[in-house]
């Protein structure tokens, strides 16, 4: 098996349903077989997303998940660094009762996404953008969540 350290920070990162997040992230990580490695997922609110927004995508608007890809040695542990996952605790919450589930569920989906995105899956296509939603779907069915990941 795998190692995998995933640092998970900010809002509601220490509730025991946070446990759910870390799960998908693992199993994203394995599904797609990833070196041992790290990565930290950060639940911010949506004027923090705004400014991670405008400071790297040159858009002054919050989003759901932003993804920061990284790839280097970790210089404490050797472990190779993923990146850095944003997800928008507020905006996961709009969403989650949009599509009937919990808040965590969809801050999983939105966690899964963004490590997809740090191990190079874009939708920039409609065929990109079905084989990395297929893949999502795929990931949280593994962990028990039956949410959709249109």
């Amino acid at each position: 098996m795998m190692s995998y350290r995933i640092h998970l920070r900010g809002r509601g990162s220490r509730r025991p349903e946070a446990a759910g997040i870390r799960k998908a992230v693992r199993a994203a990580l394995g599904h797609e077989q990833a070196a041992p490695g790290e990565l930290a997922i950060a639940l911010v609110n949506e004027e923090q997303m705004r400014e991670l927004s405008r400071a790297y995508r040159k858009r002054n608007a919050s989003t759901d998940v932003l993804a920061f890809p990284d790839g280097t040695p970790d210089p404490d542990s050797g472990l190779l660094y993923y990146g850095d996952v944003a997800i928008a605790v507020p905006v996961a919450e709009v969403q989650a009762a949009r599509a009937g589930h919990t808040a965590y569920a969809e801050m999983s989906l939105l966690a899964v996404h963004g490590v997809l995105h740090l191990l190079g899956y874009d939708h920039a296509t409609p065929h990109d953008r079905k084989r990395m939603w297929a893949t999502q779907t795929e990931i949280l069915r593994s962990v028990g969540m039956k949410i959709g990941s249109a």
